[in-house]
């Protein structure tokens, strides 16, 4: 087993999640192809974590066709507060959230 992380992505986890589920329990070839003509943001950089823990896989003398995405979590990295000013003095919160990415890969069953 082999995983790889993305620490702080400058997106939602909820946005991501959606792309997430998509390629749970893949083979790690078919859930690449997936995410090459995903038309959302966040895929880029989830085929990057996958990509990452493949390699390491292969590091360790595993062959990347016989690997299975064995889970991906998906989990709130905290946020950057800031405030916008509006009219009549008041001032409206910013939330720019950010989401941690950990793929773990498996052998097949």
């Amino acid at each position: 087993m082999s995983s790889a992380t993305l620490k702080s992505h400058n997106q939602p986890e909820r946005k991501v999640r959606l792309v997430t589920n998509l390629v749970k329990g893949k083979s790690v070839t078919a859930a690449l192809t997936a995410l090459e003509f995903l038309p959302r943001r966040a895929a880029e950089p989830v085929a990057k974590v996958i990509k990452s823990a493949a390699a390491n896989a292969q590091q360790t003398g595993k062959e990347v066709a016989d690997l299975v995405v064995k889970s991906i979590i998906v989990e709130n990295a905290g946020m950057t507060k800031r405030y916008q000013p509006r009219a009549f003095g008041r001032a409206a919160p910013i939330r720019r959230r950010k989401s941690r990415i950990i793929v773990t890969l498996a052998p097949k069953a």
